[in-house]
């Protein structure tokens, strides 16, 4: 219609012309606004480590009581919440799973007991981000236990497949990794930061921006101070495996982040806050002060 209006010989009528203007300026202003709030943005958060504002929901979508009690009862962490942070956390753990698609294998009838509780592994670890969905992630496929993975030709209890969006868990192992919450070994957290430290990478986002650059200072601090990197390898607090390489250093250490957080504060305190850090956690929030 428009283009046909300009196509005409005759004038413009002046009460389209106006609006016509104001809708062409107004739109010019969004792209400018939203460009200056992305820079003053990324200048924030590089200098601070955490974006503007981490969320602003209008309208939250809760769990319904059956979904609750299952969180409450297997969940630590959301129980920590005060109760504005617990609609905030049912709202992203509904989306979350909604975003999602849970795949049994072997024969696995998906339940809402594992949907909820792999779900909100993924909320508890981005619970300080705006970007929360984790969109690296396409889908969740679980085994009933160890699994045999075509990347190694080996049996596996997890991993993350950043080829296919795919994060692949063995139920029993994931099962086991909250039944004994002190031992700094979590299949569902160690996963899931595998996905975490590849979207940052890969996206643009504010959080995944503070998430990588703060990783890279932590990694810089330790490279740096070789004394502190061989007391922490001989301390053995975090198990040998972190050191197979920096994907899984980083997993290892957000695992005994949120398993062991006293101590690893009291052994390790730069490491626990450039790890804080990270995940733009409140330390009392961690520590469940």
């Amino acid at each position: 219609m428009i283009i046909a209006l300009f196509l005409q010989d005759q004038p413009l009528n002046p009460v389209f012309r106006i609006i016509f203007i104001s809708i062409i300026i107004g739109g010019l202003g969004l792209i400018v606004l939203s460009r200056l709030f992305i820079y003053v943005e990324q200048m924030y958060a590089l200098k601070n480590r955490k974006p503007l504002f981490r969320s602003f929901v209008l309208f939250k979508r809760l769990l319904n009581d059956n979904n609750r009690v299952l969180l409450t009862q297997n969940f630590t962490f959301y129980k920590r919440l005060s109760q504005s942070q617990k609609k905030l956390f049912e709202h992203r753990l509904v989306k979350f799973i909604d975003n999602k698609n849970f795949i049994g294998r072997e024969s696995l009838i998906i339940t809402d007991e594992m949907k909820i509780l792999i779900g909100a592994t993924g909320v508890m670890l981005t619970f300080g981000f705006r970007d929360y969905l984790i969109s690296i992630i396409s889908k969740i496929i679980i085994y009933p236990d160890s699994f045999h993975s075509n990347i190694n030709n080996q049996l596996h209890n997890g991993e993350f497949n950043p080829q296919f969006g795919a994060l692949v868990l063995s139920w029993k192992h994931f099962r086991e990794g909250y039944d004994v919450s002190n031992d700094n070994l979590n299949l569902g957290i160690h996963e899931f930061t595998h996905a975490i430290h590849f979207n940052s990478i890969y996206n643009s986002s504010i959080n995944s921006i503070i998430f990588n650059k703060s990783y890279n200072e932590l990694k810089l601090y330790l490279d740096s101070n070789k004394e502190l990197k061989s007391r922490l390898i001989k301390s053995r607090y975090f198990r040998e495996y972190a050191f197979t390489n920096q994907f899984e250093f980083a997993a290892v250490i957000v695992e005994t982040f949120i398993e062991t957080p006293q101590l690893f504060k009291l052994q390790f305190p730069v490491l626990f806050n450039k790890v804080r850090q990270m995940l733009n956690f409140k330390e009392a929030l961690v520590l469940g002060l």
